[in-house]
């Protein structure tokens, strides 16, 4: 019987070669936008979740208020994982990540600057990344070894074998190889070459016992049987504990808890404390938006497959007289849309493989098919079931409940009665249209309206490099043989790039300040000289920092205007901040500038003189000159006081850009698959216009021959169209405001909503839909009235 139907189906699809071609093209363009959203999603969703032990493992996080609200944080104090471990026996292992410290490595004439992470001997117990060489066992156990990566061990050794050889870190520090690791894959978070001790980070200096200083991420294993809420409890005022010690002028609030390490990458917000949002809110976005694409195909595919029932009415009727039932017709036209759903998962994929490369460059991932995998099949063929069940079940049910006699005697008329449901699908597919267009605009305007904030600098020419090596020690004959080599402008170093946020703290206090001024968190930034000059902030009142110049400004600090407005100073040069366990004099104000989100407000901010850290030199190019030969006497400045490194820097306008590529994407994705949909609605369009012209071919004959001219034709036909369009965007409109008025909320500084954004989302629509209308629209009025009047 199956094979009959398929049979069947089979000669209609070769027997309308044009009407299968449209209707397989337009319901493989949905397929294949569905399956990459959903391979996209797939991989957020499965992220860190591939760790056996997973369902143990937990990040620790502090809560507290500032600002006047509860936050929440996973950067911790570096002392808090041994102490945690020590503490309570619920704790089965530890590990603290410091993550993306770049070093230099050497072997023989190798030298390779690369990512490393420091991380306690638990973490092989408690994460899953499978050794390729090397006994899992007592790794990392001192300061003297070293895990690398398969692609590492290959960078730095060849094809030999890297077991039980010496790295040379940061030109001193000796470490042997213990093992190779197998690369982390695209489902984890943590992305690293090798794995360093965290004895190592003792002796190279970056641990400390400091409680208030939040700076690594600790994550714990809890034993089994030891349930996250009873934990909890216990640990909830152990940071606490640990800061509220003696006679501390402030007293912490801090509280402490463990969060499911495996939810990390998709809650990565908090909310009153509360890891709630994050990522998952665009894995809902892209999910919605899959399920609209696949929905407005499955749509385009019934008004195409119904509006050709007149030409399968008699097919119907005769085999309705023969004795068929009306499950056997619905279950053929089912197997004929499930062959269709085949042919165009079959275009599908051919569609993915070519798009695949830009799609991953897109969302940053490097997202594959796995052919060869028994599930990928699997999921493919239940997918393509249910696109063609779920495609073919109205055409199915509307073919087979024609009655046999109508459709033999030629009195078919499905006009009034099919129209309504159909024109509701047409709605549906211009209402999901319109919504992405109209997201895609104001996505758009939002980019180009912070594209067009001031950003408190000048980032023409200027160019940032980090700390390493020697650059440090030698830093002050670096600038002054940058400055005399008439390639830069202007030298200074500070606390990190001016493109990003490295350190906050509260605990301040000034003239008129309160104890609940003390909880107050300020951003901080450090220079030694040149902030302005340099880097290009625009001075208010009072003057630079210069250590130089000035051998008091080692505690002098400058601060932003909204840092004055937050401690209500109304004449603030010269006055005295408490903070660091020391006095700071104001010698200078300037205006905001954005070091974070150029989305969020920006945040009051002191910058600090000399007596704080710097990990960055930012430095002006002198524009008499060109780029390119200026950056060849910068790095042969830089080699010779820093030899053994590779020179490295980055534009800081450049980097500023990259603050938007999360946000052009999300624009770019909208807008790609609203012109998917637009596409596909438009052969939906196409479909119905057919079907009206099919069914009122007399009545246009009839008019034509009692003299209509062919623009009324043309009009009677498009009218009934172009209202649905307008129905569309009358629905459309206050969802797709509301779905964009509640992601803006997620950014301080935004654009309002307009009232001509729709106007311009409509008119789109309109257009495209008279410019798909026109076509058979004018070939039906054109056509010639003797042909459909002969039979009569």
């Amino acid at each position: 019987m199956i094979k009959t139907y398929i049979k069947i189906a089979w000669r209609n699809l070769l027997k309308n070669k044009a009407f299968s071609a449209i209707n397989i093209l337009g319901l493989a363009i949905g397929m294949a936008g569905a399956l990459l959203i959903a391979l996209w999603l797939q991989n957020m969703l499965g992220m860190d979740r591939f760790h056996e032990k997973s369902d143990r493992l937990y990040i620790i996080s502090n809560r507290d208020i500032y600002q006047g609200e509860l936050q929440a944080w996973t950067n911790t104090p570096k002392i808090m994982g041994p102490t945690l471990k020590n503490d309570f026996p619920e704790i089965e292992s530890f590990t603290r990540i410091e993550q993306d410290d770049k070093f230099l490595t050497s072997y023989g004439d190798k030298n390779l600057v690369s990512s490393a992470s420091f991380v306690d001997p638990g973490f092989f117990n408690m994460f899953s990344y499978p050794l390729l060489k090397g006994n899992k066992t007592n790794l990392l156990q001192d300061a003297n070894s070293v895990v690398i990566t398969e692609q590492y061990a290959k960078a730095l050794f060849g094809d030999n074998d890297p077991i039980g050889k010496t790295i040379k870190i940061e030109s001193k520090y000796l470490v042997t190889v213990q093992a190779i690791v197998k690369d982390p894959s695209s489902y984890s978070s943590l992305q690293f070459d090798y794995l360093l001790s965290w004895d190592l980070a003792k002796k190279m200096g970056y641990v400390d016992k400091n409680w208030s200083n939040n700076s690594t991420y600790t994550y714990v294993l809890l034993r089994e049987g030891i349930t996250l809420e009873n934990f909890n409890a216990k640990i909830r005022l152990f940071s606490q504990n640990h800061i509220n010690v003696g006679d501390n002028e402030i007293k912490s609030t801090n509280e402490i808890f463990a969060f499911p390490y495996k939810d990390t990458y998709l809650y990565d917000r908090s909310e009153q404390g509360e890891y709630t949002s994050g990522r998952i809110q665009l894995v809902r976005l892209f999910t919605w938006i899959g399920a609209f694409i696949l929905l407005v195909a499955c749509i385009n595919f019934m008004n195409l497959s119904t509006a050709r029932s007149e030409r399968r009415a008699k097919e119907v009727g005769v085999r309705k007289v023969i004795g068929a039932q009306r499950k056997s017709l619905i279950l053929q036209f089912i197997v004929e849309s499930i062959l269709i759903s085949i042919a165009a998962m079959a275009l599908a994929l051919v569609f993915i493989v070519l798009v695949l490369p830009a799609f991953n460059n897109l969302v940053e991932k490097n997202l594959t098919i796995s052919i060869l995998s028994g599930n990928t099949w699997l999921f493919l063929m239940g997918f393509t079931l249910l696109t063609g069940i779920l495609a073919g079940s109205y055409p199915a049910f509307f073919l087979s409940s024609f009655k046999p006699l109508k459709t033999l005697k030629g009195k078919l008329n499905t006009y009034d009665k099919g129209i309504s449901i159909r024109s509701i699908l047409v709605i549906v597919q211009f209402s999901l249209a319109i919504i992405l267009i109209v997201a895609t605009i104001i996505v758009y305007q939002q980019i180009q309206h912070t594209k067009n904030r001031d950003r408190g600098y000048n980032d023409n020419g200027l160019l940032a490099t980090k700390f390493s090596g020697t650059l440090e020690k030698n830093y002050l004959s670096l600038k002054n043989e940058l400055l005399t080599s008439n390639a830069v402008i202007a030298v200074s170093k500070n606390m990190s790039p001016v493109t990003n946020r490295y350190s906050n703290g509260w605990g301040f206090s000034w003239p008129g300040s309160t104890e609940s001024d003390k909880k107050f968190s300020f951003d901080r930034f450090s220079t030694d000289a040149d902030a302005i000059k340099n880097l290009g902030f625009k001075l208010i009142a009072g003057r630079d920092i210069d250590a130089y110049k000035y051998k008091t400004d080692s505690a002098a600090i400058l601060l932003t205007e909204s840092a004055v407005r937050k401690m209500r100073l109304t004449n603030p040069v010269g006055q005295t901040v408490n903070g660091d366990g020391r006095d700071w004099t104001v010698v200078g104000i300037i205006k905001d500038f954005v070091i974070e989100s150029p989305f969020q407000e920006s945040y009051p901010m002191i910058i600090l003189g000399p007596h704080s850290w710097f990990t960055t030199i930012h430095y002006r190019l002198n524009t008499n000159r060109g780029i390119a030969e200026n950056l060849k006497t910068i790095e042969s400045i830089f080699k010779k006081f820093n030899p053994d490194y590779p020179f490295e820097y980055q534009f800081i306008d450049k980097t500023y850009e990259q603050k938007f590529k999360e946000t052009k994407a999300i624009g770019t994705l909208a807008m790609v698959f609203a012109g998917l949909t637009i596409f596909i609605s438009c052969l939906g369009l196409l479909a119905l216009i057919a079907y009206m012209a099919e069914t009122r071919m007399k009545e246009i004959a009839v008019r034509k021959v009692l003299g209509a001219s062919v623009a009324q034709v043309t009009s009677l036909l498009s009218v009934d169209f172009i209202k649905l369009v307008i129905i569309a965007i009358l629905i459309a409109s206050p969802i797709a405001w509301w779905a964009m008025d509640k992601w803006l909320q997620d950014y301080s500084y935004r654009i309002q909503i307009q009232w001509h954004y729709f106007v311009i989302a409509g008119l789109m629509a309109i257009l495209i839909s008279m410019a798909t209308i026109s076509y058979q629209a004018i070939k039906a009025a054109l056509s010639n009235p003797v042909d459909s009047l002969r039979d009569e």
